[in-house]
């Protein structure tokens, strides 16, 4: 896991998918960009909310502190890299 001060690019709609793991089948996910201190030319990451952090709004501009957690999967004989936000904090 990684831990990063960013800058809010931009974040998705709240979109639900199922889930089984959920009471009512449903999960709650949206896509967040952020961008770390420094300018334009920093690391950026897209990535994922689940639950109820991805019913938090986060504004354009807006500071965060981030736990980031990185995984890889396999479909079909392609690799893909997943980026998890399983925290995001306001600064």
């Amino acid at each position: 896991m990684k831990i990063i001060i960013s800058e809010v690019i931009a974040q998705s709609d709240v979109l639900y998918v199922p889930s089984r793991k959920q009471e009512d089948g449903r999960l709650a996910k949206s896509y967040i960009r952020l961008r770390e201190l420094g300018g334009q030319y920093e690391n950026e990451y897209l990535c994922t909310l689940f639950g109820n952090l991805a019913t938090c709004n986060f504004a354009e501009g807006d500071l965060v502190a981030a736990a980031l957690r990185f995984q890889t999967h396999e479909v079909n004989g392609q690799y893909y890299q997943d980026i998890i936000a399983n925290d995001i904090r306001k600064l």
